[in-house]
């Protein structure tokens, strides 16, 4: 009895570790499946950029060349692309905010530091557009674009060389002429500019005085709107319009009467950016696309294609001369130094620029 008991206990036992070492492998084996992507995951590069701001061309070379298969998807405001970035859906690898977003951004921990050891073409980029307050020493981001915000003007309408100041736009004779585009920051930022004062202004009696100032801006307004604004112009439909420099280039591009300026009293030169979000699933992609939209060839067949400023200084140097040499797009130093770039100033105070704003826009 005993040596039956003995021998069904072996086998008992036999069967048991049996079953446990087949258990024990195909957990190994559940987990090396787990630690290890696909391949489409591996290929895939995930980017969330601004509509129509890169070459479609420049993405096809990019997948070619190396073998990664881009999902590109677009936002139209910075702070669409925030609500999305910070609500986690989808893991975006690469995003392109604005210098305040940033800034915002950062301080939220939304972002991955760049480990710039991997960043092969950064001696590129100018000096002078590095090293931005909203991120010192590129900590977080690498400069994609810059411009300014200023004025077009048609000269149907404008004697050429009279538009100057930001203050010219209050002149009486422009009556229902102003075409403004729809940003509380900018045109917000445009007035305190004409005041003198910063377009990073958090003094109450200062953004109170901007906001009366503004209503009285409101007689010569004709419409307050968002990218209509280039079909308006360039249709001749008003005097002059408020917007970014890339936008005024495509007008200019459609109307040989328009014009672009950047007011002599100051205002926003703005950046955007490529940035890598926390919730990154292909970073090795990111830092691939990164190092191929720093090469100047790259880089300058994005900016002829885009229309604003490269930061990309050996990028420029490829450009045609009358683009770089146009002080409207490319302006002198003096001119840049009067500019300064959006700052993230907290929910209360960009509650307030937007409040007046608002309440401006009610005004007519």
């Amino acid at each position: 009895m005993r040596k039956l008991m003995k021998l069904t206990l072996s086998i008992l036992c036999a069967v048991l570790l049996l079953f446990g070492f087949k258990t024990w492998c195909e957990h190994l084996e559940k987990q090396s499946v787990a630690a290890k992507p696909t391949a489409g995951k591996q290929k895939k590069l995930t980017i969330y950029n601004w509509g129509d701001y890169i070459d479609p061309s420049i993405i096809k070379s990019f997948q070619k060349d190396t073998g990664y298969q881009v999902d590109y998807e677009t936002f139209d405001s910075n702070e669409a692309m925030y609500t999305k970035i910070k609500q986690g859906g989808t893991h975006y690898d690469l995003a392109v905010p604005s210098d305040y977003m940033v800034q915002k951004m950062r301080q939220e921990h939304l972002l991955k530091p760049l480990d710039h050891q991997k960043l092969t073409g950064f001696k590129n980029y100018d000096q002078r557009f590095l090293n931005e307050p909203f991120d010192p020493h590129n900590r977080y981001s690498v400069p994609y674009f810059w411009g300014t915000l200023g004025i077009v003007y048609n000269d149907l309408y404008v004697k050429p060389g009279s538009i100057k100041s930001w203050n010219d736009l209050w002149n009486p004779k422009y009556k229902q002429q102003i075409m403004l585009i729809d940003s509380a920051r900018d045109i917000m930022g445009m007035t305190l500019a004409s005041m003198g004062k910063s377009v990073n202004t958090t003094d109450e009696p200062s953004l109170a005085a901007a906001r009366g100032k503004l209503i009285t801006l409101m007689p010569n307004v004709k419409a307050i709107v968002a990218d209509e604004i280039k079909t308006y112009m360039a249709q001749n439909e008003a005097a002059l319009a408020v917007d970014y420099s890339g936008d005024a280039a495509e007008m200019l591009d459609q109307n040989k009467h328009l014009h672009y300026v950047v007011p002599n009293d100051g205002g926003n030169i703005w950046f955007d950016n490529l940035v890598i979000p926390k919730t990154v699933k292909n970073e090795q992609a990111a830092y691939a696309f990164i190092n191929y939209m720093s090469r100047p060839d790259i880089a300058a067949k994005n900016a002829e294609y885009v229309g604003y400023a490269t930061p990309n200084k050996q990028a420029k140097a490829r450009l045609p001369k009358h683009i770089t040499q146009d002080r409207a797009w490319y302006p002198d130093q003096k001119t840049l130094n009067r500019l300064e770039p959006y700052e993230n100033l907290g929910p209360n105070l960009t509650e307030r620029y937007n409040d007046y704003f608002l309440e401006f826009k009610m005004s007519n």
